[in-house]
């Protein structure tokens, strides 16, 4: 029965059973691999999550095409090495065909129909810019990699950021360039787009900073002919400037560049440089224009090298010429792919951070009317702000370096500097902020900031010369400088224009030999031609009118005794003068033969009498308040006083004080004063007698004030600018008289303005001195300078590239023999008795205060010093009054009978016979304790003798000669 139930129950499972029999051999006989990859097919369906990101690029160009490859790789690499990753980028291809009306469409036709939550590529800055417009309005990130224009920033547009370095992170290192080159003018050479544009002032600011001008702005459109793009060189060959920065595209850079070694601008004496945007592509650009460019310098970003970096490179090109069969052997990968490739790391990990499991990663749409356009239409990101933010925090180190976003974009650590050399770019040194220029990028030198061009490895410049080119030369429209001259009658002796019969010019002098010798000495030759101003026998009109000829180009240089003045230098530049500076006069002078009464004043000046006075006065007072207390001979009426202080202060002059000083303070005061005194009298009494015994040669005038008030005649050279420089001293102009030469100065000052000639002649101090040498005699002397000029120079154009290197050659000329050489040829002798003559004085110097200035702030401090000693004494004296409750007025004059009183001192002296019979007489006995004279003298012991004694004495004092006190009398008593 019991097996018959458990019989039946197997029948009834057995279906079953046999259903899960079945079900297990099939799943032992599946294979293992399969079903491992179907589970984590099922896995990852539940699990990850999809970004979608929209790539705009212009794929028909090699950044585009090396962009889109290097996007690609990125992908794959990163999420290999990631597997765990829950998101996963998805690109969406655009391409722009380099047209910002094609970028925008494509991304108005991302972000609405595909919703990206991201753009990247937009690889000119015209199309990142209107793109990055959009991305702000959707809240979509927008990343470039390629889009450098400065122009560009966070702050316009929230929502973009570039992955790249700014095109102005540059212009410091081509600053240094230029700056340890020593070029003076640099001309800029940029495109007539967005991308040439937006850098302009940058370069411009940096060019500057490096003590360089900018000339002339060269713009050449992107569509320009090889006719336009030929006429524009041309117009640059016939300029100065041989030095040239280069901001174009690698397109336009490429043509330029064919038409710059074709029309001879690539020879020796040219400088160029170009910028990163142009010196990544150079190995893009075919053989024929790196052999146009030999000797061309550039700067472009510093990727330290890796093992990561090389393993990409490898792969990279053997994928680029394998997608890409009509590549043209341009298989070098610039910096650009390898942002690229870093820009899509940075999107995956920030995608990473935000979109794992997020339900509201789509867009919100906005509240539109029925005629919205599809801008309005696309929405709003609801996960673009965190997305922006992660990608913003993201930092690594990439393939390009480190990665590291600031203010929207990548910042710059260094750069390389290339030279092009046969058929690559072999780098010559790097830059970095903190270093500046360096062969090494661990540079070793202590100086930061370097900016010599020694500190570069070799340079081969254009021409193949290893020298630096200058930077300038002579325009090839002008064969020579053209150098004005002034045409002089007098002071030949500085410069002389004669004309031969040929009507060539011949032109000599002081100025023309300096400026030979300063032309001579510069490291390069520059052809000249003097170019006389003004007809021959007349003097040049006006120096003003032949300056301006120069800002007016039509004379090149102006080389003469021109002054440089304050008006002149707004319209010319000059080198550093070359002669002393300065206006003085020159006036006739006479013997002051006529010794008047009062001579004896002269020696010291006003100043210095009224000094002494003054001082003669405080010394009295401060002597008599220290003394009055003590000493008899400073008390006694009002008006005696006054006069002891004015007699005794006064009779130190010649010593012959009769009261004596009792305190000690006054005893200082007066030696201090009477050293004082003692070399004064010392002082004036040389220079009285110098007075009495010298020639005395007196000018008859001594300021310009004196002219002006006397209504004199002055005389100046033609032609020179002293004429508007008396009548802005408010001189009269009819009292101005013109002369040419040095014989003209000599009978108007013998004739004086009374007789037709002039009081003065008022004319820069290297004319003057010739004319003192000239005319070696004591009829005239030189007053002044009375007017400060900065003397000769020559003069050229507004930042002409001669002025700094002239001004190094006036120097080494100026500092040698061979100035002195040069002036002992056209002055000879004549400098001689200039300087014999230098060493007679016309006219002795009067004593000034400022010689004794020391003396009498010795004499003040120590009075000074004496007299509030002696106020702090007398008032710890009289503390009493002061402490008292009386009225401020009642302890003044408390104070001042105290003062007026007679203070006893304790002293010291003998006791003669005569005065101890008074004493004792008075007293009758040995106790005086209480006379005044006893008061006086504080007489403690004295044995009076008997009264017959003291009578015998008095009479025998009557009787006898008066004598001094004699110690030694046997009858004297010492009184204590």
């Amino acid at each position: 029965m019991k097996n018959s139930i458990i019989t039946s129950r197997l029948y009834l499972y057995y279906p079953i059973l046999q259903f899960f029999l079945i079900l297990f051999i099939y799943l032992l006989c599946l294979p293992r691999e399969s079903t491992l990859v179907n589970a984590q097919n099922s896995s990852e369906a539940t699990t990850i999550t999809t970004v979608d990101v929209g790539l705009i690029l212009d794929l028909d160009t090699w950044v585009g095409k090396m962009g889109q490859s290097c996007v690609s790789m990125a992908l794959s690499d990163f999420y290999s090495s990631n597997p765990t990753y829950k998101t996963r980028l998805v690109l969406h291809t655009r391409d722009s065909n380099k047209d910002i009306i094609d970028a925008a469409s494509s991304a108005v036709d991302l972000l609405q129909n595909v919703q990206v939550k991201a753009l990247l590529g937009l690889q000119k800055s015209f199309q990142a810019e209107f793109v990055a417009n959009i991305g702000t309005k959707s809240q979509v990130p927008v990343v470039s990699f390629s889009a450098t224009s400065p122009e560009l920033s966070s702050v316009k547009t929230p929502f973009f950021v570039r992955t790249a370095l700014n095109d102005s992170c540059q212009v410091k290192a081509i600053g240094d360039i230029i700056k340890a080159c020593g070029w003076r003018e640099v001309v800029i050479m940029y495109e007539n787009s967005d991308y040439g544009k937006d850098s302009l002032p940058y370069i411009v600011d940096a060019i500057q900073e490096a003590n360089a001008r900018v000339p002339y702005r060269s713009v050449i459109s992107s569509v320009a002919t090889d006719e336009q793009i030929s006429g524009e060189l041309y117009k640059l060959m016939s300029m100065q400037t041989r030095v040239f920065v280069v901001h174009v595209s690698c397109t336009l850079g490429s043509r330029l560049f064919m038409k710059i070694k074709e029309v001879g601008m690539m020879r020796k004496g040219y400088a160029w440089i170009i910028t990163d945007g142009l010196t990544e592509l150079l190995s893009s650009v075919n053989s024929s224009v790196i052999e146009s460019m030999q000797g061309v310098l550039g700067v472009k970003p510093y990727v330290p090298r890796s093992k990561e970096l090389d393993n990409f490179t490898t792969r990279w090109r053997r994928k680029f010429l394998l997608d890409h069969q009509d590549a043209n052997g341009s298989d070098q990968l610039s910096i650009f792919g390898l942002w690229a490739y870093d820009s899509i790391r940075a999107l995956a990990m920030a995608a990473e951070e935000v979109y794992p499991y997020n339900r509201s990663s789509g867009f919100k749409m906005l509240k539109t009317g029925e005629k919205s356009t599809d801008l309005e239409k696309i929405g709003v990101s609801q996960m673009g702000p965190e997305f922006l933010k992660a990608i913003l925090g993201t930092s690594f180190t990439g393939l390009s370096g480190e990665f590291k976003l600031i203010d929207g974009q990548l910042q710059s650590s260094a750069f390389q500097i290339v030279n092009v050399i046969g058929s690559e770019a072999r780098v010559i040194g790097f830059w970095t902020p903190t270093n500046g220029i360096s062969q090494t990028l661990e540079s070793t030198d202590t100086k930061k900031n370097s900016t010599s061009i020694n500190s570069l490895r070799a340079i081969i410049w254009p021409g193949e010369s290893t020298e630096i080119p200058k930077g300038w030369e002579i325009p090839t429209s002008e064969k020579k400088l053209r150098i004005g001259v002034p045409v002089k009658q007098g002071f030949t002796e500085f410069l002389k224009v004669e004309i031969n019969a040929n009507s060539e010019p011949k032109v000599s002098g002081f100025v023309i030999d300096v400026f030979k010798e300063v032309m001579d000495s510069l490291p390069y030759s520059v052809p000249y031609e003097f170019v006389p101003y003004g007809k021959s026998g007349q003097n040049s009109s006006d120096y003003n009118d032949m300056v301006y000829e120069v800002y007016l180009q039509i004379k090149d240089a102006v080389v003469g005794d021109t002054t440089i003045v304050a008006n002149r230098s707004l319209y010319v530049d000059f080198p550093l003068p070359f002669s002393e500076s300065g206006v003085a006069m020159v006036v006739p002078i006479k013997d002051d033969a006529k010794k008047n009464a009062w001579i004896f004043l002269k020696p010291l000046t006003r100043d210095l009498w009224l000094t002494i006075g003054a001082f003669f006065i405080l010394t009295g007072l401060v002597i008599w308040v220290l003394e009055h207390r003590i000493n008899n001979d400073f008390r006694g009426q009002p008006s005696e006083q006054i006069g002891t202080i004015f007699y005794f202060s006064f009779s130190t002059l010649v010593f012959a004080q009769k009261e004596k000083v009792m305190s000690n303070l006054s005893r200082f005061v007066m030696i201090i004063w009477l050293l004082v005194v003692l070399i004064i009298t010392s002082s004036y009494t040389a220079s009285l007698t110098s007075l009495l015994t010298v020639q005395q040669l007196q000018p008859t005038v001594t300021d310009i004030k004196d002219l002006i008030k006397n209504g004199d005649y002055v005389g100046y050279q033609s032609g020179s600018f002293v004429a508007g420089l008396m009548e802005s001293l408010n001189f009269n102009p009819q009292r101005l008289k013109a002369y040419n030469n040095a014989e003209e100065y000599r009978d108007a000052l013998d004739k004086g303005s009374k007789n037709g000639g002039v009081s003065a002649i008022v004319d820069e101090i290297p004319y003057i001195k010739l004319f003192m040498a000239k005319y070696c005699t004591s009829k005239y002397t030189i007053i002044g300078p009375t007017y400060k000029t900065a003397g000769f120079g020559f003069a050229f154009p507004k930042g002409s590239p001669l002025v700094p290197d002239i001004s190094r050659a006036i120097l080494s000329v100026t500092e040698g023999d061979k100035m002195i050489a040069i002036e002992k040829k056209w002055f000879g002798n004549q400098v001689d008795c200039l300087e014999q003559r230098r060493g007679t004085n016309l006219n002795s110097d009067r004593l000034s205060l400022d010689s004794f200035l020391g003396l009498f702030f010795i004499a003040g401090f120590t009075s000074i010093s004496a007299f509030l000693i002696f106020v702090i004494i007398f008032l710890r004296e009289n503390k009493n009054i002061l402490a008292s409750q009386l009225p401020v007025r009642q302890k003044l004059a408390s104070l001042c009978k105290e003062f007026d009183k007679k203070k006893q001192r304790n002293i010291k002296k003998p006791v003669t016979p005569a005065l101890a019979v008074e004493l004792c007489s008075a007293t009758g006995n040995n106790d005086s304790a209480h006379s005044d004279e006893q008061q006086q003298t504080n007489f403690t012991a004295i044995i009076c003798p008997s009264p017959d004694v003291i009578s015998q004495l008095d009479q025998g004092l009557s009787s006898a000669e008066p004598s001094s006190p004699d110690r030694e009398h046997p009858s004297a008593v010492e009184i204590t």
